[in-house]
């Protein structure tokens, strides 16, 4: 008997295995057109009665379906009396998972393959040459995961376990910046600097880009804004320590020697990619991502997108008639979604509004286009600069949302900016003082319940 038949005959007989693989296994994996509908009629069964179908109801759907042709029905019949004639002989159950497992992620891989070639011959319509390394991706991912949830009471060890796990932060060399973050960026999460034009939002990413690579990360970073050259240069100020303006007069010998200097210090690795304003999305992003990895071998620790707004989203299409609102949203959601999915943190920037823009005090309701982006983001903060701070040499920085730590615990901070090198750097402690909030740990608070619910858990001790 076939594997494909095997697996048909236990989706029948075998309750436990059919519970289990039933999720995972997809009729296009089926190649002989008889097994395609011997599991359908399974499937849908399963589905509809929350119980294995008997041979009798398999038999009755086949010569009910009307898409069959008499010696198709015939064919199905036999195949199902061969199932009965070999239901006593028993397959190891632990054995059978592992090779349904390996033949649905042998046929997903065969027909993302198919499917590459269809769009290469230009015979698939619906996609592009972009989409081949997400089908080849998602083919390559296809695997049985039991896991269906965390449940509170026997996973309580797992959890006290991740509640002092050692996460991968990938640090800022800003002091208060690593306060509300408690160390750093986190892998999954979508980051976001809010602030007006010409305020400071890539001279911010641009900082905090070349820190990073300082540091030995690896670094993606997409620009719409301005050309790579730009955002390079700015780099090149940063971390050469020579202000933009004096980068054009500096002698070819000794920009090599302040590279080859900077070369030294890190095993880091910074890429700039640059596309037209407003025609990437995520699927050219994961189109990027995936030909880094092929021809150098890199895979980033953290991504930068400059900036999200001038982004165009993966699922609605340009010149729909749709609102800001739903297609900036959408677009915050999808570049979260790659955040997940490839387990780094992202770092975007988004405009203020008019208001906002001449606002010392911004908030999240000054977010421009679209309030759906905070309400995706992890963490969102304004950088603010009025004439005084100006004159100083310094920006302000205000907690909008943060779902790393207690947004009011340092909800306003300054930093130091030198404009001319991209430079932000931590002032003096003596700096932060006259701000609201700023330095101020949190409060004890008293946990109560609703009047009368009120639990007093003093009594609980560990025995």
């Amino acid at each position: 008997m076939k594997l494909e038949q095997t697996i048909l005959k236990n989706l029948v007989y075998n309750e436990d295995y059919l519970r289990k693989v039933l999720p995972f296994v997809k009729t296009e994996y089926f190649q002989d057109r008889v097994e395609k509908v011997i599991f359908d009629a399974i499937h849908d069964f399963t589905i509809t009665y929350n119980n294995p179908p008997t041979i009798e109801a398999i038999g009755l759907a086949v010569r009910e379906a009307k898409n069959l042709t008499d010696d198709e029905v015939t064919k199905c019949e036999s195949t199902l009396q061969e199932f009965v004639q070999a239901k006593d002989t028993p397959s190891e159950i632990q054995w059978l998972i592992d090779k349904t497992e390996g033949f649905c992620q042998e046929r997903a891989i065969y027909n993302a393959v198919l499917e590459s070639i269809s769009i290469l011959d230009g015979k698939d319509k619906n996609h592009d040459k972009g989409a081949i390394p997400q089908l080849l991706s998602e083919a390559l991912a296809v695997t049985f995961d039991s896991s269906v949830g965390h449940d509170y009471l026997d996973d309580a060890q797992s959890r006290f376990e991740f509640y002092h796990l050692e996460e991968r932060h990938i640090p800022f060399d800003l002091e208060y910046f690593n306060k509300i973050t408690k160390g750093g960026f986190k892998p999954k999460t979508l980051n976001i600097a809010m602030a007006g034009t010409g305020v400071g939002k890539s001279l911010f990413m641009c900082h905090v880009a070349a820190a990073c690579m300082v540091q030995n990360y690896k670094v993606l970073y997409i620009t719409m804004e301005m050309a790579q050259e730009e955002i390079a240069m700015r780099i090149d100020a940063n971390l050469l320590n020579v202000p933009l303006d004096d980068l054009l007069d500096l002698p070819k010998d000794l920009y090599d020697k302040k590279v080859a200097r900077v070369r030294e210090k890190t095993t880091g690795k910074l890429i700039i990619k640059e596309y037209p304003t407003a025609t990437a999305s995520t699927i050219h992003m994961r189109t990027l991502l995936n030909e880094l990895n092929l021809k150098r071998n890199f895979i980033p620790d953290i991504i930068f997108v400059d900036y999200l707004n001038i982004c165009c989203s993966a699922r609605i299409k340009p010149g729909t008639n749709i609102n800001s609102y739903t297609y900036v949203k959408a677009i915050a959601e999808e570049l979260r979604g790659l955040a997940v999915e490839r387990n780094v943190p992202i770092v975007s920037a988004t405009q203020t509004t008019r208001s906002g823009f001449s606002s010392s005090d911004p908030g999240l309701e000054d977010t421009s286009e679209s309030f759906g982006l905070p309400a995706t983001a992890d963490l969102m903060f304004a950088l603010i600069v009025t004439d005084e701070l100006e004159e100083l040499g310094q920006m302000m920085v205000k907690q909008l949302k943060n779902r790393y730590a207690d947004p009011t615990h340092h909800k306003r901070f300054v930093v130091g900016v030198d404009r001319a090198k991209m430079k932000l750097y931590d002032i003096e402690q003596s700096g932060q003082t006259g701000l609201t909030d700023a330095g101020s740990e949190p409060k004890p608070r008293t946990v109560m319940g609703p009047p009368g619910n009120r639990r007093d858990f003093s009594d609980l001790k560990v025995v």
